[in-house]
């Protein structure tokens, strides 16, 4: 694991610098990783979800893939910038759905591959997303928290990898961003 993260990281780097052969290996790397993160998102659906992972893994290869100016500092860096694209990913399918008028209890949005979200799910995701942005307003870093740990999947010393801060810190945020976030979904 330690060498793989470490060829994770220089492949990072070299793709950066305009290698396209280090894409080319980087992809087959992270791939199960980001599918590991995709399902993670599907997980927390509710029952019955349909939400295809393999449409998200490959929505958020592509942007990401689009993103090759972006100045990697390593491997946690690379899966929480994943973690934030598949979370827009989404927040964006989650407010397309709110906005249509007809269809029932279930409405087909395509992303890649049909995907079905219920309303009530896209209407707590939105939600969610909101109150996110409300607490990046007042606490930037407890928001990063929020998303390295829920939606990227990553635990406490990763993301004291990429804030650059200690693991009691990332601890201490994160019991703060859930109660925040806890009580601003309920005045919601």
């Amino acid at each position: 694991m330690a060498s793989s993260q470490h060829e994770v990281t220089e492949l990072l780097r070299r793709w950066r610098t305009g290698d396209k052969e280090a894409l080319d290996k980087l992809t087959p790397l992270v791939f199960d990783e980001l599918h590991r993160l995709a399902h993670q998102y599907i997980n927390r659906e509710r029952r019955g979800h349909t939400l295809q992972t393999t449409a998200l893994v490959n929505e958020a290869y592509v942007r990401l893939v689009e993103q090759s100016d972006v100045d990697w500092e390593g491997r946690a860096h690379f899966f929480a910038v994943s973690a934030q694209v598949m979370r827009h990913i989404l927040v964006d399918y989650a407010r397309q759905h709110a906005a249509v008028k007809r269809g029932g209890e279930f409405q087909k949005v395509a992303l890649d591959e049909e995907v079905i979200v219920s309303r009530e799910r896209a209407t707590e995701l939105v939600a969610l997303d909101e109150a996110m942005h409300a607490l990046h307003e007042i606490h930037p870093r407890r928001s990063r928290v929020v998303e390295l740990r829920y939606f990227g999947g990553l635990n406490n010393k990763e993301a004291s990898e990429v804030l650059k801060v200690s693991e009691t810190t990332i601890e201490r945020d994160w019991r703060f961003a859930k109660a925040w976030l806890y009580r601003e979904l309920q005045t919601r």
